[in-house]
């Protein structure tokens, strides 16, 4: 069936007006001012009068096979249910293990992952976890990436936190080094995935790695850089050179801590940050531990939602006055062209018919991911 989408205001996430968009299959067949319905041909008409029509969301940093643990066994977060993804909006993420690379594996995330894609999703993944050396499934990362389509990199690996496995920058240096070149044999980003913890200039492992090798930012995509004051300020600096990546979920859970998603990204663009280094992720079904700082004992503990990525977008463009093709970007645009998912975060002819429909409230009207509704 063919499915004609008529009248949308279209966020390609680039604005291109009141426009028509035909799919097909699997993939958008055309954009234009005017589209009239094939004749002969099943076509399902959808009249978006006073709707956006923007591509589907891109969460590239999610516990798909549940995170946590920090507080023994009772504090492990369930996996995703593609439900969540629904809701949010989201027709893309990425799965990862997180601090339990002990239980937890790397064989689940993948099956996971294609449990996904046959329930007409699209996922990928890290091979890894916060330990080092990272787990893996052939026992090496760069087999990973190379050999395995679903795995696209490395991650996330912890440093400047007290749950990591404390790498030095020969550690750091060489898994980065194998992933690269594993991406450029299997055609992947062969990113390296960070998890950035609370410790004071939390970026210095990473700048040791580019200076003592050949090394460059990009190779890297650290996350949580809205954690504490401190790895945000670093993070308007940093953020010039490489990537850095919001968290979304923990707001507004750890209000006292966090910086808001939606603030953070109109700071960093003022302070002069790429927005093409700025990506927004939910830390979907992860923990959000809080620890006492002198005992360093477990004393609360959240779950993270891809929903928060959405909620986030909404207010950069409500409340905090951040244009929509350039907020869209962060979740759509921004996060495919880094971790090069062919086909995906933008609305063009060939590339996938991953659709998300919103009210000018940002209420999820429709959601169609590789030419299906959801």
């Amino acid at each position: 069936m063919l499915t004609l989408f008529k009248n949308a205001e279209i966020y390609a996430p680039r604005y291109l007006g009141k426009t028509d968009l035909l799919t097909g299959g699997k993939s958008i067949l055309c954009i234009a001012a005017r589209i009239e319905p094939p004749e002969g041909l099943d076509v399902e008409i959808i009249d978006c009068s006073g709707l956006m029509l923007v591509p589907g969301l891109i969460d590239s940093h999610v516990h798909i096979t549940g995170g946590g643990g920090e507080g023994g066994p009772a504090s492990r977060m369930p996996e995703l249910h593609i439900d969540r993804m629904i809701e949010a909006g989201v027709t893309t993420v990425i799965g990862c293990l997180g601090t339990d690379g002990i239980t937890r594996t790397v064989e689940s995330v993948l099956m996971k992952v294609k449990s996904l894609r046959a329930q007409g999703v699209s996922a990928w993944m890290y091979t890894g976890a916060y330990q080092v050396p990272p787990p893996t499934i052939t026992g090496d990362v760069a087999k990973d990436i190379a050999l395995f389509e679903e795995i696209i990199g490395v991650g996330e690996v912890a440093i400047s936190d007290h749950r990591s496995s404390c790498p030095d920058m020969k550690e750091l240096a060489r898994i980065a080094a194998h992933a690269r070149v594993a991406g450029m044999i299997g055609g992947k980003a062969g990113i390296v995935n960070m998890h950035m913890g609370d410790a004071i200039n939390p970026f210095v492992p990473i700048h040791e790695v580019v200076a003592c090798t050949e090394l460059g930012y990009k190779q890297f995509l650290p996350t949580h850089c809205n954690r504490n004051s401190y790895i945000f300020e670093d993070s308007k600096e940093y953020g010039k050179k490489g990537y850095v990546d919001i968290t979304t979920s923990s707001y507004p859970y750890y209000a006292d801590e966090e910086i808001k998603p939606s603030i953070a990204l109109k700071e960093l663009l003022a302070a002069g940050v790429p927005l093409n280094h700025i990506t927004f992720t939910s830390d979907g079904c992860g923990s959000l531990p809080g620890f006492d700082p002198e005992t360093g004992k477990l004393v609360k503990i959240e779950m993270g939602l891809p929903s928060s990525i959405l909620r986030e977008l909404k207010e950069a463009v409500l409340e905090d006055g951040i244009p929509l093709e350039q907020a869209l970007q962060v979740a759509t645009s921004t996060p495919a062209e880094i971790l090069r998912l062919a086909g995906k975060g933008n609305l063009r002819e060939g590339y996938d018919a991953d659709i998300l429909v919103l009210d000018t409230t940002f209420n999820i009207v429709h959601l169609m991911a590789m030419g299906k509704f959801l």
